[in-house]
């Protein structure tokens, strides 16, 4: 159970790598919109080929659908409820967030977080390792959305001290969130841990297509779907390796 807090730790540190890029390197919007890019396809894989499928063998067609419905209906609830308190471009590198909304910028942090590290934790119920592919999206994922969410809060007028802490936070949240994966569902159902496995991916789906493919089109255009093809690409050879 500690294995999957802190392989969900590992993979959540690159926030806070990400934000040091994003404080202390000047990125172009642009060169952002390409990471987001590549971040949305690692995800991609590793929702089809890693949640979806493994919830499907487990569970069959209707936990999947069912559990693609429920985590997408929760995450798109969670963030139309930021969005009306000024975090709805969260991830824009060009700081376009109302000044007063720090609250809402720490939860949606977490809010994109938590799925993701959860898929970590998920990945473990099998009795083997942790998932390469899994582990390495998360990873890889994490860097673009820190990087231009810390470029844009840092414009929008935050300390460094706040957004490191703010990404430290979600770090540990995301520990949690692993271990949580694991934990709650060690030696449940098949049926249980598909449906859960599903749910976290129709988060993460919605994620991708709600916050961070529109920045990535936004701030690079056209080639941000070469950029999200190279991320998906990448992810499924290391799911070939396991």
């Amino acid at each position: 159970m500690l294995e999957a807090g802190a392989w969900g730790l590992i993979g959540a540190s690159s926030l806070l790598i990400g934000a040091v890029i994003g404080l202390k390197l000047p990125i172009p919007p642009t060169a952002t919109g390409l990471i987001l890019g590549f971040g949305a396809g690692t995800l991609i894989s590793a929702v089809a080929f890693e949640l979806t499928d493994e919830a499907f063998k487990l569970g069959g067609a209707d936990t999947v659908a069912l559990g693609l419905a429920l985590g997408a209906l929760t995450y798109f609830a969670g963030d139309e409820l930021l969005a009306r308190r000024g975090a709805e471009r969260r991830m824009s590198p060009r700081g376009e967030v109302e000044s007063d909304t720090p609250t809402a910028l720490v939860f949606g942090a977490v809010l994109d977080g938590i799925p993701e590290s959860a898929v970590i934790g998920l990945s473990l119920l099998g009795g083997g390792g942790v998932s390469v592919a899994v582990l390495a999206a998360v990873f890889l994922s994490n860097l673009p959305e820190s990087i231009s969410s810390s470029t844009g809060m840092r414009r929008a007028g935050a300390t460094t001290g706040h957004v490191l802490l703010v990404w430290l936070t979600v770090v540990l949240i995301s520990g949690i969130a692993a271990l949580a994966g694991y934990g709650l569902l060690d030696g449940a159902s098949g049926d249980w841990i598909g449906l859960i496995q599903a749910f976290a991916g129709g988060a993460v789906l919605t994620m991708l297509a709600d916050t961070m493919m529109p920045e990535a089109f936004k701030e690079s255009g056209r080639p941000a779907g070469l950029a999200t093809v190279l991320g998906f690409a990448l992810a499924y050879l290391l799911s070939t390796l396991e």
